[in-house]
Formats: structure tokens, C-alpha cells, sequence
């Protein structure tokens, strides 16, 4: 018997308005940055842009995926080769916000959380975060995956809260995002918490990416597997070991 095991691939971009670490406005290199990620799910920040070709329905448009915003005007968007439910924005305080979508990997909700933090009070918008609000909540029980810009440097305030209660994605040397030409801190980041498996994670540093945006792309491959078919392969080999002969 085999558990049932969707693979998706997943990822995080602060788009920086469409302006690039060389100062141009320029909506088409992000949608090719975009596009050479290979995602099925794409979590942006910072999508306001003075032009309609800086918007989050135009990249929808441009890479043929669906587009999803808690509202018009809002900093934040799923772009997705899947359908997305409940999707709704929440408040952080401080300037902190976060987008939450549900989806539907090989019969198994996944919980879509992307988040920008502001710079100032991040402690108190990560406690908003892991609130009864949104990942306190008891309705968000099924794997889940937080990723987005989190606004901090180094070591900030809250982060010790943050790797009490998710897993984290990545190691600091290798999964630096920001700045962009000269990557040195992990900014945007990717947590995961239920029955994930990580396969694979990278941040792409081709001369495109470092001059698209002020910001990384991070992405990750994870296989959304269903706990309790694994705890009956687990059994079943226990007790083949204790009948064995020999």
C-alpha cells in the first residue's frame, strides 16, 4: 500500500513595484522571473505599481495562471495554477499583512499564508500571525505553508516564536534573498508546518533575478503526503520485524 503523495511547487517574490536593483521600472522582466520558476503557486508582495502593467492581474494574464487578492488595491497576491478557495487579507498591525488561501492537493487541503511584515513592531505582528485569528485557529489543521517577506535583516523580533511553531525552510548561507545583487540576508522566507516533506528549495541568482526586483525568488518542492496512510505502512513493517524468523 502506497500513501497518497501530491508534489507542488511553491513560491515567494517581493516584487518591489516592478523596480528593479538597477532603479528601471520594468513589469516584463518580472514576469519572466516569474515564469522561469516553474510554480505552481507564486506568493508576490509589494504589487503596487504606478502602471496597469505592474498589476496582479497582468501577470496573471501574462503567465496564463489565476490571479487572487484580498482586495484591489492590496500589497499582496497568489498567482496559481490551482484553484484557490476562502481567499481573504487580514491586518497584522504596524504595517504587518497577510493574505490566506486554502487549495486542494491529491485530496488534501493545504493552507496558504503569505505575508508581509512591516520594519517596526514585528514582534507584536507575529504574535497577530500565530493568532487565534489565522494559524491559532483550530480550523487551519491541515499541512500549511507560510512564506512571504519578513522584513528583517538578521535575528528579529518574534522569529524565536516563528521556529517554536513552523518549520523552517532553508539555512541562512543558502537561502539569502536580499539585497539582490548582493544576496547576504534571508528576508523572504518559507515555513511549513503538518504532513510536508520538503524535496527541494532554491533562490535563483541568474542576472535576471538580481536586477528584476530588490528581492529573490525563493521557491520549494514539497510532497503533501496523508499522515495516517504512512502510520499503517509504519505498522504493518513493525510487525513483519516481530514475527520474522530468526
Amino acid at each position: 500500500m502506497r500513501g497518497q503523495v501530491k508534489t507542488i511547487r511553491v513560491m515567494t517574490y517581493n516584487v518591489h513595484h516592478c523596480l528593479g536593483s538597477d532603479g528601471r521600472f520594468d513589469a516584463g522582466r518580472v514576469v519572466q522571473v516569474i515564469d522561469q520558476g516553474g510554480a505552481d503557486i507564486i506568493a508576490l508582495q509589494d504589487l503596487q505599481s504606478a502602471t496597469e502593467k505592474g498589476t496582479l492581474a497582468h501577470f496573471g494574464r501574462a503567465l496564463g495562471m489565476n490571479s487572487y487578492a484580498g482586495s484591489p488595491d492590496s500589497p499582496l497576491g497568489f498567482l496559481s495554477q490551482l484553484s484557490l478557495q476562502g481567499v481573504q487579507e487580514y491586518p497584522l498591525g504596524a504595517g504587518g499583512i497577510c493574505l490566506r488561501g486554502d487549495t486542494c492537493i491529491g485530496g488534501k487541503r493545504l493552507h496558504l499564508f503569505n505575508v508581509r511584515l512591516g520594519s517596526t513592531d514585528r514582534g507584536r505582528q507575529i504574535a497577530s500571525l500565530l493568532g487565534p485569528e489565522l494559524l491559532g485557529s483550530r480550523s487551519v489543521s491541515c499541512p500549511t505553508l507560510v512564506l512571504g517577506d519578513f522584513s528583517d535583516l538578521w535575528w528579529g523580533a518574534g522569529n524565536l516564536n516563528l521556529a517554536l511553531s513552523l518549520e523552517k525552510v532553508g539555512r541562512p548561507l543558502w537561502s539569502a534573498t536580499y539585497p539582490a545583487r548582493f544576496p547576504l540576508a534571508a528576508r523572504d522566507r518559507i515555513y511549513l508546518r503538518g504532513g510536508l516533506r520538503v524535496l527541494d528549495y532554491r533562490v535563483l541568482r541568474h542576472r535576471l533575478a538580481r536586477q528584476g526586483s530588490t528581492h529573490l525568488p525563493f521557491l520549494v518542492t514539497v510532497q503533501v503526503v496523508d499522515p495516517r496512510t504512512h502510520l499503517k505502512v509504519e505498522k504493518l513493517h513493525r510487525n513483519r520485524m516481530e514475527t520474522a524468523p530468526g
